[in-house]
C-alpha cells in the first residue's frame, strides 16, 4: 500500500449494495477509500479502480481477530484515518422459533461483535488529523422490530448498544461514534419486482429510501455534526411505524 495524503475511510463490505454507494461518495468527495470484502473480490477491485484514491483489502469478519488485526495494520500505515464505516452484515431469514445456534453466533459475530472490536481498535490507534468518526449501520429494526429476521435483528440490537458504550469509553474528546439506521432500500433475498416496489414503500413518505440517501448521511456524519453516541435514521420514517412483519412478507401479501 502506498502513503495517500488524503483523508481515509474504511468501509467494511465496501464492494456491493449500499456498502458500494458509500464508498464511491466517500471517493467522489476526495477521500482514500479502502473497501473492505469478505467474498466480492472482483467487485472490490473493480471499484477500487474505478475511485480515484482506493484500495481494496480482504477479510473474513467471523474471525474477530483477523477483523482487529485488519485495523491494526491500516492504523500503522494510514497516516490521517478519520472515518470508520462498519457496514458489513449478513441478513439470514428466521424467527423466534428455535433459534439455530450456528447461525446465531456467525451473525453475532459478523454484525456486532467484530464490528465493536474494529471500532475501539480503530479509536484507539489510528492516526487521524481531523478527529474520528466510527458510523455503525444498524436498521430502522431498532425501533420497530419484529419476529423475522430474528437473529439479525438481536445483532443489529447489540451493535446498536454499542455506540453509546463507546462514544463514552475508547472515544477521545475530539471523536464521534455514531449509529446510522436504514429502512428497507435493496432488493432482498428472492423478492419479485413487484414486491420490492411495494416494500419499499411502507415507510410514512410512501416513497422508497435511495442507497444515496444512506452515503449522504454518511458523510454527513463524517464531519461530527450530531452529539457523539447518537443515532441517525435514514428511513422515510419506517421506524416510527409498528409493522408486525419485515417489509418483505408485508410487500408480498400486498403485491399478491
Amino acid at each position: 500500500m502506498e502513503k495517500n495524503s488524503r483523508p481515509a475511510v474504511l468501509v467494511t463490505g465496501g464492494a456491493k449494495r449500499i456498502g458500494a454507494a458509500i464508498s464511491r461518495a466517500f471517493g467522489t468527495a476526495g477521500w482514500h477509500v479502502v473497501i473492505h470484502y469478505g467474498r466480492s473480490a472482483d467487485a472490490a477491485e473493480a471499484l477500487a479502480a474505478e475511485l480515484p484514491s482506493a484500495i481494496a483489502i480482504h477479510c473474513n469478519l467471523s474471525d474477530a481477530d483477523a477483523a482487529k488485526d485488519m485495523v491494526d495494520r491500516l492504523a500503522a500505515h494510514l497516516t490521517d484515518w478519520r472515518v470508520l464505516v462498519n457496514n458489513a452484515s449478513i441478513f439470514v431469514p428466521d424467527d423466534d422459533g428455535d433459534i439455530d445456534m450456528e447461525t446465531f453466533r456467525r451473525t453475532l459475530r459478523i454484525n456486532a461483535g467484530s464490528p465493536a472490536r474494529m471500532a475501539r481498535a480503530f479509536l484507539t490507534s489510528a492516526r487521524s488529523a481531523g478527529g474520528k468518526r466510527v458510523i455503525n449501520l444498524t436498521d430502522q429494526k431498532i425501533a420497530n422490530p419484529n419476529p423475522d429476521f430474528f437473529t439479525y435483528t438481536m445483532s443489529k440490537h447489540a451493535l446498536a448498544a454499542t455506540v453509546p458504550m463507546l462514544a463514552m469509553g475508547a472515544a477521545a474528546p475530539g471523536d464521534r461514534v455514531y449509529a446510522l439506521a436504514p429502512g428497507a432500500i435493496l432488493p432482498s433475498h428472492d423478492q419479485t419486482p413487484d414486491e420490492i416496489e411495494v416494500s419499499h414503500k411502507l415507510n410514512l413518505l410512501r416513497r422508497r429510501t435511495e442507497a444515496s440517501e444512506i452515503a449522504d448521511a454518511c458523510l454527513w456524519l463524517a464531519e461530527g455534526w450530531l452529539a457523539n453516541g447518537e443515532t441517525l435514521f435514514v428511513d422515510s420514517g419506517q421506524h416510527l411505524l409498528s409493522q408486525q412483519r419485515d417489509v418483505i412478507y408485508l410487500g408480498r401479501e400486498l403485491a399478491g
